[in-house]
């Protein structure tokens, strides 16, 4: 605590504004600056390697790594085996490559995937479906679609894609299909669900531009986000564009980051959409944030046994002025293959990842333990704030995804072509782990809001006024109350395709009962603000967000 704890004052005035000014301070100074989280370990081992992952609206995660891995460490119930004779490792499988995380009941169920996933993408649809999309050999034109019930499994429609998706990105779009973009040697674009006019696949020529040759490429994986005009931010290896998937046309190019060092894979960085403020339900502007990756030439050293030093900046850009530049910022550490997930509260959690390296089989070295949090509304050189380290590297192939109340979940990492579990660098990761960000801490219980109306799982309409309620033991900051809607991502491979967050337009805080109250506000006006389907909901109190409601907006 601060030094003046410690004093004494026989005069009773001046003892008074001591005690008054350690209140606010102790309140501030925890809310703005408290750094740390804590880590727990959840499952020691839950047989597979969680590559992909995503949270399904009944607080359950599918997670998959690839079925040509060799055996898991996670059986098949009741003696089933996937016979597949296109299996490049087995082909014949008794064991699980994709499973189910129960989240309040800590337990696993094992899934049956037939095709290979590596490597895939993803989207849930509006009905709260995770619509998975390509994949490696036998898998790279399907797509299995996963509803989410106690007893469900994965369905797989074979050739229901144009060209192969291997390393692509999905997106939602705002009439509830989605888009997927690249992978490996597609530098084009197509629609899911198939209709009459999006049967085919659609040149994209600035894949090919972004494009390092086939040895190299640095833009696959690119980072895709709706902007609230309905045209799409697509970044690839150091450049961005706007683009009206619609018409086919790019609407604004966007300057090369500062330096010209590539950013996406295999010089793997990360990239958030900073939380979408809106006025009466309508937002004025959209900033993007891309952060690490590995210097040109990475690739190709870490092959020959050189790692070079990742990237230790990150550039924000201001997508939607009329002349937007990039701003660089310094990170604490520098850091390749990190995962950017965004907080209720609207903060960013940079996670995972190496020191040195690339993306790629043992091309990583030096693992990143400490997360780090980034505060996009802090002044520039005030933003970042380093965590507590966890004891697990998390390199190639690692994830990490918000859960409902609040925790950040981590999963993966496996650097190898088979799972190695020893005489390795780094063993195959089947830990599952939580990172709960300080805002969870207990210290906070008092001026934690607690939502008890509207239910969860309610359903809004689009630029429609809603009542929230909460409940708070302690004193209150009228002022400093917002609510925010997540979009739960699908994370896979350092990106987290879908990830948004929307800060709603709010009135002031009434009270409804004794420490309860009331804030009322407006969702978001379209479906460009925020495609229809399964958002998390938090009512947020000087920084400290509640635990989540699921909300469907359509």
């Amino acid at each position: 605590m601060p030094p003046i704890m410690e004093k004494k004052s026989s005069t009773p005035l001046l003892h008074l504004i001591i005690l008054s000014f350690l209140f606010i301070s102790t309140s501030l100074f925890s809310l703005t600056h408290a750094a740390g989280g804590k880590w727990q370990l959840l499952l020691p081992n839950v047989g597979i390697s969680a590559m992909h992952m995503q949270l399904l609206k009944n607080d359950r995660v599918v997670m998959f790594d690839r079925t040509d891995f060799g055996k898991s460490n996670l059986p098949l119930p009741n003696g089933v085996c996937r016979n597949n004779p296109n299996d490049t490792a087995l082909k014949v499988d008794c064991t699980a490559h994709s499973a189910e995380y129960d989240v309040a009941g800590n337990k696993i169920r094992p899934l049956f995937v037939y095709s290979d996933v590596w490597c895939s993408s993803g989207s849930v649809n509006p009905s709260g479906t995770l619509v998975q999309t390509g994949g490696f050999n036998d898998g790279e034109k399907r797509v299995r679609t996963y509803d989410p019930c106690a007893t469900c499994d994965w369905k797989e429609i074979e050739n229901a894609l144009t060209n192969r998706r291997w390393y692509a990105t999905n997106h939602i779009l705002p009439d509830g299909g989605q888009i997927i973009i690249g992978g490996r040697r597609e530098f084009n674009y197509e629609f899911y669900p198939k209709s009459e006019g999006s049967m085919n696949a659609h040149s994209l020529p600035f894949l090919v531009e972004t494009s390092d040759g086939t040895a190299i490429e640095n833009n696959l994986y690119p980072f895709v986000f709706l902007n609230f005009d309905g045209n799409l931010f697509i970044f690839a290896n150091n450049r961005a564009i706007l683009f009206d998937y619609a018409a086919g046309k790019i609407v604004k190019t966007y300057p090369t980051i500062p330096g010209g060092d590539p950013r996406s894979y295999p010089s793997t960085g990360s990239a958030v959409l900073l939380p979408l403020k809106s006025s009466k339900g309508q937002v004025v502007a959209a900033e993007v944030l891309v952060c690490g990756g590995a210097p040109k030439g990475s690739y190709v050293n870490a092959e020959s046994g050189t790692f070079v030093e990742a990237l230790k900046t990150c550039a924000r850009i201001k997508i939607t002025d009329p002349s937007p530049q990039w701003v660089m910022e310094t990170m604490p550490l520098a850091r390749v293959m990190g995962d950017m997930t965004l907080l209720a509260n609207g903060d960013v959690l940079i996670i995972n990842g190496a020191g040195q390296g690339t993306a790629g089989w043992e091309l990583g070295r030096n693992p990143v333990l400490n997360p780090v949090v980034y505060k996009p509304d802090n002044a520039v050189g005030s933003r970042f704030e380093k965590q507590n380290p966890s004891t697990i590297p998390r390199m190639y192939h690692s994830t990490a995804i918000l859960l409902r109340d609040g925790r950040v979940l981590v999963g993966g990492s496996n650097p190898h072509i088979r799972y190695e579990f020893s005489n390795v660098m780094f063993p195959t990761e089947l830990a599952l782990e939580a990172f709960s960000p300080s805002y969870l801490d207990s210290q906070f219980a008092s001026i934690r809001p607690s939502i008890f109306s509207p239910l969860s799982q309610v359903t809004v309409g689009y630029g429609q006024k809603l009542a929230v309620r909460f409940s708070i033991t302690g004193k209150i900051a009228l002022n400093s109350v917002s609510v925010t809607m997540v979009s739960p991502s699908f994370t896979t491979h350092s990106f987290s395709m879908n990830q948004r967050l929307l800060v709603l337009a709010s009135e002031n805080v009434i009270a409804v009962g004794n420490l309860k109250f009331e804030v009322q506000v407006t969702t978001p006006a379209t479906g460009n603000l925020a495609p229809s389907g399964y958002y998390l909901l938090y009512a947020v109190h000087q920084q400290i967000p509640s635990e989540g409601i699921w909300v469907k907006i359509q």
